[in-house]
């Protein structure tokens, strides 16, 4: 018996085909609910801000009126504009390079500490102050007066343990001594001969300010006929009493003290300097002749009291140094977590061949951390393009012209009395436009690095 099997085709059947499921549009509405809130707080936080600006910036300062390019040239023909984009531009040339050598060489030294933990959180401390405070800190470190800024202290204080110059500011004339004030110099009243002891009786000077050798004020000794004698002392004594005008116990000499011989014709003819106990003898005069012994008004003065470091001249270099001061510890953690994962063999591998320690910093471990400095380099341009609090607080009034920068200009032309928003969108489209490039660099590294 024979089995046969039909093999035609069954009519009316259609052969399976892949359809599009439902689980498609469900995996698109799902990731579109996820994008949604992000693209919706960029859009507003970010786009819309960028075209606002942009469409502001064709108006006029009220905003009601459309002057087109009218704010573009004006702003380059500003020229606290010009002072600002030269500002920024001395920035980007120094502090980004200054804080990567700076946190290249703190990440090298890492390694050779002991103590490493605690000098990475003395480096990186200032990271956690904001710019505000640290701005505060440095204004107040930099002041001109040396009773209140913590560098000129310093700085005056070395001065006056290398200089010999004395100085009494305050210092005036015992009234009825023969002695009297003279435009700020302290003079006899009359010319007097040579031969002749002419002693100054000074007041208004605090003991606790005279100099550590000052000793006991003594009588001058006899002067012959070329010379002038005398004595500067302290016409006060301790706890009161005592003759005024009177060289007696308890007053002591004012060392340092210039002592000039002029004759009537206003020329210096001598001069001396006054000893420990307020002595002084001018020497190789002319007999006959007749001189006022006289105190330069040098003498009373302040005295060196330091450097101007808020200055216009200086004051760019110090709001540099504070932003180093507090960038240099974001650039040393960025380079050592470099560092940190770096392959060592190479670097043991190159000393047995020979290679010294420079060799070996320059020919592996620098261009092996290339990636890490050049993007802790793009990310300090950025920073220094947008830089705005030190700028704005480290200056006093007279300065900030000197320390300007496009984003205190922004701000000052928009809010700070300008009042002019449309220039102040056109700054801000021109920071938006120096800021990009390196945003667009950062970000290439950025892909660079995950692609590999």
């Amino acid at each position: 018996m024979t089995t046969t099997v039909d093999t035609a085709p069954v009519t009316g059947r259609r052969s399976a085909t892949p359809t599009h499921s439902s689980g498609g549009w469900r995996r698109i509405v799902l990731l579109a609910s996820f994008l949604a809130p992000a693209l919706v707080v960029l859009g507003a936080l970010v786009i819309y801000p960028i075209v606002y600006t942009v469409v502001r910036s064709f108006y006029s300062a009220s905003g009601g009126d459309f002057v087109g390019w009218d704010n573009y040239v004006r702003m380059f023909t500003n020229e606290t504009t010009f002072t600002a984009i030269r500002n920024n531009v001395m920035w980007v040339v120094v502090v980004p390079v200054s804080c990567t050598i700076l946190g290249l060489i703190f990440a090298v030294l890492l390694e050779k500490l002991k103590w490493k933990t605690a000098f990475r959180l003395i480096i990186f401390m200032p990271m956690a102050i904001s710019m505000l405070a640290a701005g505060v800190i440095f204004r107040g470190m930099f002041q001109e007066d040396p009773n209140l800024g913590v560098v000129n202290a310093v700085i005056v204080g070395v001065n006056k343990s290398f200089s010999n110059e004395a100085s009494y500011p305050g210092a005036q004339p015992r009234p009825d001594t023969g002695v009297v004030a003279d435009r700020g110099a302290i003079a006899s009243a009359d010319a007097v001969p040579p031969g002749t002891t002419v002693d100054f009786a000074l007041t208004g000077i605090r003991q606790s300010n005279l100099p550590e050798d000052a000793a006991q004020a003594a009588a001058a000794p006899a002067a012959s006929d070329t010379q002038l004698t005398g004595t500067v002392f302290l016409d006060v004594v301790r706890g009161g009493g005592g003759t005024n005008g009177e060289i007696e116990q308890g007053k002591s000499g004012l060392p340092g003290i210039r002592v000039d011989a002029v004759s009537p014709d206003g020329s210096i003819h001598g001069y001396a300097t006054t000893g420990a106990d307020g002595t002084f003898t001018i020497e190789g005069l002319t007999a006959g002749e007749s001189y006022r012994v006289a105190l330069p008004a040098t003498n009373f003065d302040e005295g060196f009291q330091g450097v101007s470091w808020l200055g216009p001249s200086l004051i760019n270099a110090v709001i540099i140094l504070s932003y180093i001061w507090i960038w240099a510890g974001f650039a040393m953690v960025m380079i050592a977590s470099g560092l940190s994962a770096m392959d060592r063999t190479l670097q043991e591998a190159s000393r047995v061949d020979g290679a010294n320690e420079w060799q070996v910093f320059t020919r592996i471990t620098a261009p092996l951390l290339s990636p890490v400095l050049v993007v802790v380099f793009v990310t300090l341009i950025i920073n220094v393009l947008k830089i705005f609090d030190l700028v704005y607080v480290i200056p006093p009034g007279q300065s900030k012209p000197a320390a300007n920068v496009i984003a205190v200009e922004m701000w000052t032309v928009s809010f700070g009395g300008g009042n002019n928003q449309g220039l102040g969108s056109a700054l801000a489209i021109l920071l938006l436009i120096l800021v990009l490039p390196s945003m667009i660099v950062n970000v290439r590294r950025f892909r660079e690095e995950r692609g590999r």
